[in-house]
C-alpha cells in the first residue's frame, strides 16, 4: 500500500466508522452517493446489502465505478449529473441515506445544494457530509508560501487562484449552521485527517507499524471537538 493509500485509509476509516451505525444491521437502504466518483464508498456500501446510486459528472469516473463494482460482484447504479440537476435525476423523498463527500466545496451555492439534497431524502433520512476545513487550509497555504491565498481563505474567500470554479472551505460551525439552515438536525461532528497530511511520507512508509499507529491516532481524536480546527476535513451526520 502506497503512502497516499495509507493516508486515504485514515480518512475513510474515520468516516466509515461514523457511518457504521447508520448502515450496518439495517435493512437494505436506498443510498445516494453524490460525487461518488470511482466508488470508494459506494461499492463498500453496496456490499452491505444496500441499493446504491452514484451521481457524478465524470463519465470516466462512472466507468471506473462500473469496473470496480463488477470486480467486487455488487450492483451499483451510476448516473451522470451534478447536484444542480439532482431534482431531475432522483425522485423526491425516495432516498434513505445521502453521502455528500467533498462536493460542497465546488458548487456555486452550498445552501441551495443542501436544499436539493433535503428534497430527495425521506423524512428521517440521514445525510453524511465531508467538507474541507478552513483553518487547516489556511495553515497549509501559509506553510507552502502562498500567503495571499492563505489570507483570502482566512477572510472567507472561495475562489480558486485562476477563478475557474468555487473553492469553498468551512469551519465546523459554518458547516453545522449551513446544514441546519437546510432543515436538517445536525448530529455529531468528526475531525478527519488531523495528522495524516502533516506526518512525513517517509516516516509512514518506512517506520514499522507507523501507518497503523497513525490510523489509530486519527480515530482517537476524531470525536474530540478541540481537534476540529486542526483537521483537514470535517465530517458530520445529520437527519432530515
Amino acid at each position: 500500500m502506497s503512502v497516499s493509500e495509507r493516508r486515504s485509509a485514515a480518512r475513510s476509516s474515520v468516516v466509515w466508522g461514523a457511518l457504521e451505525s447508520v448502515l450496518e444491521g439495517a435493512d437494505g437502504h436506498q443510498v445516494l452517493d453524490i460525487g461518488g466518483g470511482t466508488g470508494g464508498f459506494a461499492v463498500r456500501v453496496a456490499a452491505l446489502g444496500h441499493r446504491v446510486t452514484v451521481v457524478d459528472p465524470s463519465p470516466d469516473a462512472l466507468a471506473a465505478l462500473a469496473r470496480r463494482a463488477e470486480e467486487d460482484d455488487v450492483d451499483v447504479a451510476g448516473l451522470q449529473g451534478e447536484l444542480s440537476s439532482l431534482d431531475s435525476l432522483v425522485e423526491p423523498s425516495s432516498v434513505d441515506v445521502v453521502l455528500c463527500h467533498g462536493v460542497l466545496e465546488v458548487v456555486e451555492d452550498p445552501a441551495q445544494a443542501l436544499e436539493a439534497i433535503a428534497r430527495v431524502l425521506r423524512p428521517g433520512g440521514v445525510l453524511s457530509v465531508v467538507v474541507a476545513q478552513r483553518h487547516a487550509a489556511v495553515l497549509a497555504r501559509a506553510m507552502a508560501g502562498h500567503f495571499q491565498q492563505a489570507r483570502e481563505l482566512l477572510e472567507g474567500g472561495s475562489s480558486r487562484p485562476d477563478g475557474t470554479k468555487p473553492n469553498h472551505r468551512f469551519t465546523a460551525d459554518e458547516i453545522s449552521d449551513l446544514v441546519a439552515g437546510a432543515g436538517f438536525s445536525v448530529g455529531p461532528l468528526h475531525a478527519v485527517r488531523v495528522f495524516a497530511d502533516l506526518v512525513p511520507g517517509s516516516l509512514v512508509d518506512l517506520e514499522p507499524g507507523a501507518s497503523s499507529a497513525l490510523l489509530e491516532l486519527e480515530k482517537a481524536v476524531a470525536g474530540r471537538a478541540e481537534y476540529l480546527p486542526l483537521a483537514a476535513q470535517v465530517h458530520l451526520l445529520a437527519t432530515r
